[in-house]
């Protein structure tokens, strides 16, 4: 059996039977209540406009509602070079799997889904459907595509689904987020989560000795000692690096998680989206 097909048939069987009966769709629709009034921001709804507000406060003031029957679920992932790595098996693979949970259960919840992918631009992005058989699609363009010597850019990933995505909608983003993205202006208009894709041999290598190490993106070299002393500053940088992006994402209301090539992916996920 092939790794796509093996992929799909795990996942449906995950999101169609663990996920069915007590255990419902991750995604929960919320209701066309009336919440509150903010700002008018750009790409907003005009529709939405309060104008008796808008004279008052002289300025520009939208209605906030709750969106019940249908959510539009974008799922975006960023297939730069350091996913072609690990040790358990790649953090692609992980995205594509991630990719297929994340895609049958929103179908099967009869929401819209739609799909991005990233490197230093934009590789591929699919309008909203709730057809089932576009998961196989997607997640074979993600297994298939090359990530080598792919740069990361998340300024083009942010600044392009801020212009494209025009109704408010539940943006997933897949990457191993080794820079800190500003994701602040997205999660204003939109809700955000963020799913941290990594191998634990990258955050706390053994100590090797004299090695060779290609750099995936750029395709460098890097020849040293990596001894104990080494590849604990190293690890000490990862930790650091991570508290930083955590606090970023804090700071901009994403919620997030991490998951590892050797986690159970249904797990991981329906324990961040039990936190909605």
């Amino acid at each position: 059996m092939s790794k796509l097909k093996k992929i799909l048939v795990r996942a449906r069987r995950q999101v169609f039977s663990e996920m069915s009966g007590n255990n419902p769709s991750i995604f929960k629709g919320e209701g066309y209540d009336f919440v509150e009034l903010r700002e008018y921001m750009p790409g907003d709804d005009i529709r939405h406009i309060d104008w008796n507000i808008t004279a008052k406060m002289q300025a520009p003031y939208i209605k906030i509602f709750k969106e019940e029957r249908e959510l539009n679920v974008v799922v975006a992932t960023m297939l730069n070079g350091s996913v072609y790595f690990g040790s358990k098996k790649f953090k692609q693979e992980l995205i594509a799997e991630l990719v297929a949970l994340l895609s049958f259960s929103t179908l099967k919840n009869g929401d819209l889904l739609s799909t991005f992918i990233f490197t230093d631009r934009m590789i591929n992005h699919s309008k909203p459907t709730k057809k089932m058989s576009f998961v196989t699609k997607n997640v074979a363009q993600i297994l298939d595509f090359n990530p080598l010597y792919q740069k990361a850019d998340y300024s083009v990933m942010s600044d392009t689904l801020f212009k494209r995505l025009k109704r408010k909608s539940l943006i997933i983003l897949i990457a191993d987020f080794f820079e800190k993205p500003d994701l602040k202006l997205l999660a204003k208009k939109h809700e955000v989560i963020a799913l941290i894709v990594r191998d634990r041999f990258e955050e706390h290598p053994p100590a090797m000795g004299f090695s060779s190490l290609m750099d995936p993106e750029s395709g460098g070299t890097l020849e040293g000692d990596f001894n104990e002393k080494s590849v604990k500053e190293y690890a000490a940088k990862v930790h650091e690096h991570d508290k930083a992006l955590v606090e970023n994402f804090r700071n901009s209301g994403i919620r997030f998680t991490k998951i590892y090539t050797d986690d159970i992916a249904s797990v991981s996920l329906k324990r961040v989206f039990e936190r909605r």
